[in-house]
């Protein structure tokens, strides 16, 4: 009975014991965090700017020359002068090789010689009708002579044309294929002359995309000898037909290339802008996402305290790091850019950097984005 009661006692003494403690360390947790409140997480803010956005369609396209043809002769001869050099700029007509024509000088002499004689052979038929000595007849016959000697010089003076070779139209010409005194025959490559003045972009798109393409819309292009250029154009024309294989249609877009910059063959990227607008953006490291859901932390500063608030938000396009909000922010408000693994709702924030990409561009891209 003695051992029950002391173990009793026992158990009583010990409970005490640990009451008191247990009060004391709560007592002590308490002081001490009414002394030292936590502290605040650092983050970086961002505040929200626009940005100029665009859904893009990209495509790849070859320049080809405003005009272009093959130079050659239309008549077979030796070349007795060359009038051009390799990449030469020449005008419309301009003469570029003329070929031995000292023949078709010979004839063509002969020919007007005769052109003379019918000529006055047919004003002595003229007068002596005038005077009754002379038949109609005669009248007749000295009239088709002439317009035979006149056919006549006609003929040599187009074969004495077809011994010069000219430019058609103002451009370019390309490598010279012939030397002086080589025999030339029809179309024998002389050279090539391509109009530059404007580079014709063809380039093809999904047929999905023909209800957002239409003529007179602006493209950009760019190409590796320039990459840090980019070209400006139109679409002027779109194919009337789409390919039964690819399912693709070819579109020709006008470059102006005034710099001759751009030479015929050149392979370029085009973009093609849609929808160009003006939307709030974040930067990408800004925005949380769980499920179907996507959200940032809003800054929001009360009697002295910034905490950090979450916020649903619609994303439209990227581009870089930027990322276009349709709904769920306005410009101005100020976010979490960095740090936002580690904060909670309504948890004391203090801004230690701020990231600022500027207002109405992007950080490091074109402000324009392609369409995912």
């Amino acid at each position: 009975m003695r051992r029950y009661s002391f173990l009793i006692v026992a158990l009583i003494v010990f409970a005490a014991m640990t009451g008191i403690v247990a009060f004391r360390v709560l007592a002590g947790s308490g002081q001490e965090t009414g002394q030292r409140p936590a502290s605040a997480l650092p983050v970086a803010a961002y505040t929200v700017a626009r940005f100029e956005f665009a859904d893009i369609v990209e495509a790849l396209g070859t320049a080809r020359s405003k005009e272009s043809i093959t130079v050659s002769a239309r008549v077979s001869d030796t070349i007795s002068r060359i009038n051009f050099e390799s990449g030469q700029l020449v005008e419309a007509g301009d003469i570029l090789i003329q070929l031995n024509d000292a023949e078709q000088v010979a004839g063509l002499s002969e020919a007007r010689t005769t052109l003379r004689e019918m000529q006055r052979d047919l004003e002595r038929v003229n007068d002596l009708i005038s005077r009754g000595v002379a038949p109609q007849q005669r009248q007749d016959e000295a009239r088709a002579a002439l317009e035979r000697a006149q056919a006549r010089v006609a003929s040599i003076e187009a074969q004495l044309a077809d011994q010069v070779v000219r430019a058609p139209f103002a451009g370019v010409v390309g490598l010279r294929e012939i030397s002086l005194g080589q025999l030339i025959r029809p179309g024998d490559p002389i050279t090539t002359l391509d109009d530059i003045s404007a580079i014709r972009l063809d380039f093809t798109v999904p047929e999905r995309f023909l209800a957002n393409i239409r003529a007179g819309m602006m493209i950009e292009a760019t190409t590796n000898a320039y990459p840090d250029h980019v070209f400006l154009g139109t679409i002027a024309q779109i194919d009337s037909r789409v390919d039964p294989i690819s399912r693709a249609v070819t579109v020709r877009a006008e470059i102006d290339n005034t710099d001759g910059r751009i030479l015929p063959g050149q392979l370029m990227v085009v973009e093609v802008r849609r929808d160009q607008r003006s939307s709030p953006a974040v930067p990408g490291s800004a925005i949380t996402r769980y499920l179907d859901d996507s959200f940032v932390y809003v800054l929001e500063t009360q009697d002295g305290v910034t905490s950090a608030h979450r916020r649903n938000v619609e994303l439209g396009l990227r581009t870089g790091d930027v990322v276009e909000v349709t709904a769920g922010l306005e410009p101005g408000e100020v976010v979490i850019a960095e740090g936002v693994h580690r904060v909670r709702e309504g948890v004391p924030v203090t801004v230690t950097a701020q990231r600022d990409f500027g207002q109405g561009g992007s950080p490091d891209s074109p402000a324009a984005v392609t369409q995912p």
